[in-house]
């Protein structure tokens, strides 16, 4: 085997599925159940949808006697016809917690729905004995958090409600630059807090603000991770501003505003 490997491990299906094995210890636990415990994964792209990975694991590292055939099985929600079943722990029974994709290179596998599911999936994922969220992390995928002198600006409508020399840039792959900026630096008697809540594998749960002045733009606009992952703790209590909303000047040049996958779900 070459030292440094000129090809990715990634496998591509006829159905347009990406896969590659995985050498984590996956579990996923229900209540006090063990439902899955493998050391065997594999991550799989599905070419439709939000782009990340989802696992699924060898029928022999699943609790298949908790599985039932799915009494109300979705259509057109994972590539190919796929087959559905329903997840029964202590009586309680999940609608569509576990599927299979129909590809020949994955037969003999199960994968578990939990991206976007908080009240009706498994209670809590771990990779090796660090627990997960969201969904898997994309072995192919960085999260870069960097302290930085740049001068940052941010502007809304005009005024400029963020200025610092002391940002923090987080390359992330697949999106624009991140600038975090220090709470102090931050016209914060210019936001009001908000309820919402997201959480991201790579970073954390994060908590919002929203514009409290008359300009016309979304609400939740800023955010900050009070409580980061190790290693993206640079952020900690630091904020940012979505770079599709508002007017970044960064070292005395205006930014365009990108297009990216949140764009559409900021609603004002």
């Amino acid at each position: 085997m070459p030292l440094f490997p000129t090809e990715r491990s990634v496998r591509t299906t006829p159905e347009g599925l990406l896969w590659e094995p995985c050498e984590r210890w996956v579990r996923g636990v229900k209540g006090e159940v063990t439902v899955v415990d493998s050391r065997h994964p594999v991550l799989v792209w599905e070419p439709e949808g939000i782009p990340v990975p989802r696992y699924a694991f060898p029928r022999e590292e699943v609790r298949t006697d908790l599985l039932r055939p799915a009494e109300k099985p979705p259509t057109g929600t994972h590539t190919g016809s796929t087959i559905f079943y329903d997840l029964e722990v202590d009586g309680a029974r999940m609608a569509n917690a576990a599927w299979t994709f129909p590809a020949a290179d994955l037969a003999g596998h199960i994968a578990f729905e939990w991206f976007l599911r908080r009240d009706d999936g498994l209670d809590h994922w771990y990779e090796e004995e660090e627990e997960i969220f969201v969904h898997p992390r994309d072995p192919h995928k960085r999260v870069d958090a960097v302290r930085s002198s740049r001068h940052v600006q941010v502007e809304i409508d005009g005024t400029v409600v963020a200025d610092t020399r002391r940002p923090v840039l987080v390359f992330e792959t697949g999106l624009p630059t991140r600038y975090y900026v220090p709470v102090e630096d931050v016209r914060l008697d210019l936001f009001e807090p908000t309820e919402h809540r997201t959480s991201c594998p790579y970073k954390g749960t994060a908590r919002y603000w929203t514009f409290a002045g008359r300009a016309d733009v979304p609400r939740n606009i800023v955010w900050s991770y009070p409580e980061p992952l190790p290693a993206v703790g640079a952020i900690e209590g630091y904020l940012a501003f979505f770079n599709e909303a508002v007017d970044l000047v960064v070292d005395g040049e205006r930014l365009e505003r990108p297009v990216t996958l949140f764009s559409k779900s900021l609603t004002k």
